[in-house]
């Protein structure tokens, strides 16, 4: 028989269902070859951690998804080794993980062009369109547009998703370092590092002539080979990816995702979910957290 191998089961319920936290218990010892030695509480009735003894990874995954699917009640979960959970670097995307908007569909809506560019995003983002030829494609559609509209959709549109915040100084308070990695655009990367907390940011930029786009983008464009390089570069001091927890929800997320020590998918796309080691699809950002073993106590909200 194989050497059964120690995991920690983490799983995390939404304020609505925190009622039925003993009825995912009570699921979870039914499930053949699941062996729960202890558990652990990190927010009463909302989330704990499970110490349990696997034989497959992915099989037991699978089982778990399909029991909770069954209760018909919306949980979210991580099954990872039992060793190193907190990680010591940050690294996100920001478009529809860090924020709820695709910056550049939102910029296309002041342009008119919403529904065209819309339907690029959402394709590129599936894995079904290169991406720089994608963007360079959606950039060119933003030609003439005031700059003016930059700064006016990003206080009219762009919001921080909820949690971001707090996951970013909460990791910071515990020695972490925090890293925005974008495919989008530098004018928004900058202003939600500030407003979220985040110590670096990456993205793309957008040509201008000093008062218009001129529909151009700088090159090299930055899609998912330099979300990975920068994955490398800032865990590189810090021992490296297996530091570090990386999370996203488009194809050009994948290659940082696969590669980080824990690679999260944030409401993504199946190409994605079915990628990362674990994903957030029902509850909100601090859920990365509790992933990592952290209590409620623990959680560091920001002053404004």
């Amino acid at each position: 028989m194989p050497e059964k191998n120690i995991y920690i089961l983490t799983l995390v319920l939404s304020k609505r269902d925190s009622v039925l936290m003993g009825s995912f218990i009570d699921m979870l010892a039914t499930i053949p070859n699941l062996h729960i030695d202890d558990i652990q509480v990190l927010e009463q009735d909302i989330s704990a951690d499970f110490n349990v003894n696997i034989q497959d990874v992915r099989d037991t995954r699978s089982i778990i998804q399909k029991a909770f699917d069954q209760l018909d009640v919306k949980a979210d979960f991580c099954l990872q080794p039992a060793h190193d959970r907190r990680k010591n670097l940050l690294i996100c995307d920001m478009d529809s993980t860090l924020i709820g908007q695709e910056c550049i569909d939102e910029l296309a809506d002041y342009a008119g062009v919403k529904d065209k560019v819309s339907s690029i995003t959402e394709r590129a983002m599936r894995g079904e369109l290169d991406f720089e030829e994608a963007l360079i494609e959606r950039v060119g559609l933003l030609k003439d547009l005031p700059l003016s509209k930059l700064q006016e959709c990003f206080d009219e549109r762009i919001k921080l998703n909820p949690g971001a915040d707090v996951l970013a100084a909460t990791m910071k308070a515990h020695g972490a370092s925090t890293v925005i990695v974008s495919g989008g655009f530098t004018f928004f990367t900058e202003r939600i590092a500030a407003l979220a907390g985040f110590d670096h940011n990456q993205a793309n930029t957008l040509i201008d002539d000093g008062k218009n786009l001129t529909g151009d983008v700088g090159r090299p464009i930055l899609g998912r080979d330099a979300k990975k390089s920068a994955l490398d570069k800032f865990s590189a001091d810090r021992g490296g990816s297996s530091n570090a927890i990386a999370i996203g929800d488009g194809a050009n997320d994948l290659a940082m995702i696969q590669a980080a020590g824990l690679g999260v998918a944030y409401k993504a796309k199946p190409i994605v979910a079915n990628a990362a080691h674990c994903a957030i699809q029902y509850t909100d950002l601090t859920t990365a957290l509790y992933f990592q073993g952290y209590k409620k106590s623990d959680f560091v909200t920001p002053s404004r």
